[in-house]
């Protein structure tokens, strides 16, 4: 991945937060690689190395800043085209792929070859999938370890390593110190005995919007929203828990209260959190895309930092997206709620409870429920979810092949469980109330707003009307 110098440069010398996580600074003269925001001292240019992704400093030798901590800053965003796939194969990383299996099960899961993968990976992200991985772990332990009072040999299970002595060995060789040197040079652990955790984001965040987005649609007795915070129950890979979010101006993150009965799916769980509120996204970029656009640049200024949130999982945004079909928001929320209770489980049920349940018995007609039974067959069959991920037209195609599932079901469930930024349901009701226009022409005229058609529903979604004295010159 190429990087411009002479922007980056300017970037660090500012501290723009607004390129946090989306490169790294490799000081020659120290060993140590830095977030932009980085408070020390302005290193002159010739001792920087820019790099893409923190696995590539690492792979480098170089050692993680201490007063910056690089492993707090914000994910990469969503690359294009071929490097979408890279993109894509990250966020699998992130979710623990190569925790379980290797990079040839990846790879299949992804639905290209395994050396294709590693090629992709290693032009847009500067290191292997492996090494990926390996710096993910490392950087969440150190996160454990400076954040909270955790036990050390719960943090190594933790951050995904399978032994303590893994765990030593690798920590000790990328950060410099052994993980209890760590902890005794770590301020401030005491102070967080349970599991509190800043999620850090490119600002601005339209906190106000995400949480009005979630309220509506918040499932009775899974999901709780206050003026200030969202909690939800949940189910993740045999664990259970509960986490609640909060918002941290002034910090540029959100924090995340949680608990969780199995600590080794923590930091899945952290990169399913961080997904679902779009915390990876870059919101220059986004404005960029619709600079001058009477229609949703308007209205991006009207919601600065707007968001696409996100369900927690796929199979619960295709639950969501069928449940809802032709019926109100708080209509579909309430078949949920009923579809929890029916089946007794912790969260939204998984296809395997959906399958086993009396679905007629939750209130949905037969015809409904028989689109839910496919969804749940397609889902609970291996990879399907996973290459569902990788290419948005081949996604909506093989959707709409399920019975019951329309073209309006398969952009919505790409849009809010897939992160597909260029989904865009254009027979939506109220966008073409909004819009003012027949399905065909919001198709036609959401052609402009390609590779960003998904915010730019958010947008339409989120600002139904634009206020008077903010249309954009």
């Amino acid at each position: 991945m190429e990087l411009d110098r002479a922007r980056c440069y300017r970037a660090l010398k500012s501290r723009d937060a607004r390129f946090d996580g989306r490169f790294f600074i490799c000081v020659a003269t120290t060993g140590i690689y830095c977030r932009p925001v980085c408070p020390a001292r302005l290193p002159l240019i010739r001792n920087i190395t820019f790099l893409p992704t923190a696995a590539a400093a690492q792979q480098a030798g170089y050692r993680p800043c201490l007063r910056c901590r690089p492993e707090c800053a914000p994910g990469a965003p969503a690359w294009r085209g071929t490097a979408a796939v890279a993109g894509r194969a990250l966020k699998l990383i992130a979710d623990g792929a190569l925790d379980d299996a290797g990079v040839d099960a990846l790879a299949e899961r992804a639905g290209i070859g395994a050396r294709h993968l590693r090629r992709l990976v290693r032009t847009h992200a500067g290191a292997s999938p492996v090494e990926l991985a390996r710096t993910r772990r490392i950087l969440f332990a150190k996160r454990l370890i400076a954040e909270t009072s955790l036990k050390i040999t719960d943090i190594a299970f933790a951050s995904g390593f399978r032994s303590l002595r893994r765990f030593n060995a690798e920590m000790s060789a990328a950060l410099g110190r052994a993980p209890r040197q760590l902890r005794k040079e770590g301020r401030g652990s005491d102070d967080n005995p349970a599991l509190v955790l800043p999620l850090s984001y490119r600002p601005p965040y339209d906190w106000p919007g995400v949480l009005g987005f979630l309220r509506t649609r918040a499932v009775p007795d899974v999901e709780t929203v206050t003026d200030t915070t969202y909690s939800r129950s949940f189910a993740l890979h045999g664990g259970r828990g509960r986490f609640t979010v909060e918002h941290l101006p002034e910090r540029r993150a959100l924090r995340a209260h949680i608990e969780i009965d199995r600590l080794e799916m923590l930091d899945r769980l952290v990169a399913r959190i961080r997904a679902m509120f779009d915390l990876d996204a870059d919101p220059q970029a986004i404005r960029d895309n619709f600079a001058g656009d009477p229609d949703i640049a308007p209205r991006l200024k009207a919601a600065p930092g707007l968001r696409l949130p996100q369900a927690f999982d796929p199979f619960e945004a295709g639950l969501r997206a069928i449940v809802g079909q032709q019926i109100s928001v708080k209509g579909a929320a309430t078949l949920l709620g009923r579809l929890v209770a029916l089946t007794g489980g912790v969260g939204i049920p998984s296809p395997e409870a959906v399958l086993a349940a009396d679905l007629g018995a939750a209130g949905l007609t037969r015809s409904r429920a028989a689109t839910v039974r496919g969804w749940a067959e397609f889902a609970a069959a291996p990879h399907n979810l996973d290459l569902l991920r990788f290419d948005l037209d081949a996604a909506l195609k093989t959707l709409i092949a399920l019975p019951g599932i329309g073209s309006w079901t398969a952009h919505y469930l790409c849009l809010r469980g897939l992160a597909h930024t260029d989904a865009f349901p254009a027979g939506d009701l109220v966008l073409r109330q909004v819009a003012g226009l027949t399905e065909r022409e919001l198709t036609a005229r959401a052609e402009s707003w390609r590779p960003f058609r998904a915010y730019a529903a958010q947008a339409l979604w989120r600002v139904p009307k634009i206020p008077a004295g903010k249309a954009m010159p």
